[in-house]
């Protein structure tokens, strides 16, 4: 068994100017139809970016062949708290947990992964 630790932070302006520039293409890039009917302000949306990209580094292959950003769902429990599903069961994965946050322009997200 292995913990495995991962973030990331994104500039909000950044995420911003992108959607700007290019709309719908950058969010269908990287999120989902649910996560992108969910998601109303630029901070979300940053912070899912965040999220995604602090999975792939916790399961240590970041965002390419091997795991691509539709391959991970951000969701929301019962009490709003965020956490992630998988489309592949590849990496053994026991346990979990996803923090999102966002204040001074920034949206930042912390992964930890317990793995067989």
């Amino acid at each position: 068994m292995a913990i495995k630790v991962g973030t990331d932070i994104v500039s909000i302006k950044r995420v911003e100017e992108s959607i700007e520039k290019f709309g719908n293409k950058f969010l269908d890039r990287f999120l989902n139809a649910e996560e992108i009917e969910s998601l109303k302000k630029v901070e979300s949306i940053a912070g899912y970016w965040a999220a995604k990209e602090a999975v792939a580094k916790a399961l240590g292959c970041g965002i390419g062949k091997e795991l691509n950003f539709k391959d991970i769902t951000i969701k929301k429990n019962i009490n709003k708290a965020p956490y992630f599903e998988l489309r592949s069961s590849n990496f053994s994965i026991i346990e979990s947990s996803l923090s999102i946050s966002h204040d001074g322009g920034f949206a930042i997200a912390v992964v930890v992964i317990v793995i067989k």
